[in-house]
């Protein structure tokens, strides 16, 4: 890489990490109260280094920035990193745009797990406040290593089509079941409609203090294969050749990703499309070099679900809808247009 190149990526890697800063500092400041930017410093610097707030600050304001919109917007940025880091390892590890947890079946098992605890009352005994996301997690992470384990069985070789038409499977198979139990228990079935389409609201800071280490976890244990990621994109047999063991770094790669997507769906709900658009981004921005693309995926997917998650709840105020409507709604023809457009260049 010249040093034009080296300073032309420092400059992008800049320029979306001040847009990251951005969004998160308009999701605390906007809202049905405002709060101007210096308040919101002078209130965090307050909470965490113990500074004097100063006069002309109510208390109100404190309770709503510190309580709700700080980690609301962070719980909305880790999650969109998480899905975005785990659809950019999906595309790669699989060859596949269209490759991703939720197609083979992370976000159905976690429906699944999710409707066991919201349609008929299920409750872990050692842990009944996390009854909701411990179960959803469970079950999407079973789900892909069931899928998984049953395309190694019929394809030694765990080609990528054969991964992706299993996982496609189980997925459909798990959605009618959740369909099913849905049926025979009409009386909670908004609730689960509402958790499928996703939300950040009234989460705290609990779920922020789970997530964010998990997340940064995967995507350190996910950077050490960026070598086996780059390799990968070439093809199999190229890949074969040049020594990475397929099926072993599949294996990794697979479950990686569906621990980021099913530790974030389990705190937050199903949402879809970041884990689509954000990698396509970042690889039209930063080239197709993982080392850049990994990170970069985990800050273009936090800054978009953080717009996304401010839209949700400032476009019908006070009301507030689904952020997985709203990230569909600006997601699907924004990678109908990237994806398209790229295939008619070629």
């Amino acid at each position: 890489m010249t040093n034009a190149n080296r300073r032309a990526a420092r400059i992008k890697i800049c320029a979306a990490l001040c847009a990251g800063v951005i969004a998160v500092a308009a999701a605390i400041a906007i809202g049905s109260v405002r709060v101007p930017l210096g308040d919101a410093w002078a209130i965090i610097a307050h909470r965490v280094f113990g500074a004097e707030l100063r006069e002309g600050i109510r208390n109100t304001t404190v309770t709503i920035l510190w309580n709700s919109r700080l980690p609301r917007a962070l719980l909305a940025f880790i999650a969109g990193a998480a899905l975005s880091v785990s659809g950019a390892v999906m595309q790669s590890a699989l060859r596949n745009p269209l490759a991703s947890s939720y197609t083979l079946g992370v976000s159905s098992g976690a429906s699944f797990g999710a409707s066991l605890v919201i349609l008929f009352g299920f409750s872990l005994p050692f842990l009944p406040g996390f009854s909701l996301p411990v179960m959803g997690f469970v079950f999407g992470l079973a789900t892909i290593l069931i899928a998984t384990a049953f395309a190694s069985r019929i394809d030694g070789r765990m080609e990528n089509n054969t991964i992706i038409l299993t996982g496609m499977v189980f997925s459909l198979f798990i959605t009618a079941m959740t369909t099913l139990m849905s049926a025979m228990a009409r009386e909670q079935v908004q609730r689960l409609v509402f958790w499928q389409m996703g939300s950040f609201a009234m989460k705290g800071w609990q779920p922020v203090a789970v997530l964010a280490p998990m997340t940064l976890a995967g995507v350190l244990f996910i950077a050490h294969y960026n070598r086996e990621l780059d390799i990968m994109t070439f093809g199999e047999e190229q890949a074969r050749t040049m020594g990475v063991n397929l099926k072993r770094v599949k294996w990794t790669l697979l479950l990686l990703a569906a621990a980021l997507t099913g530790s974030a769906i389990a705190f937050t709900g199903v949402i879809g499309f970041v884990d689509l658009v954000a990698p396509h981004v970042v690889r039209r921005i930063f080239g197709p070099a993982h080392r850049l693309v990994i990170p970069m995926s985990a800050v273009a997917g936090g800054t978009f679900m953080v717009v996304c998650d401010l839209a949700a709840r400032t476009v019908v105020s006070p009301g507030e809808l689904p952020v997985g409507a709203v990230t569909a709604i600006i997601g699907a023809p924004f990678f109908a247009y990237i994806y398209f457009g790229k295939r008619r260049k070629i």
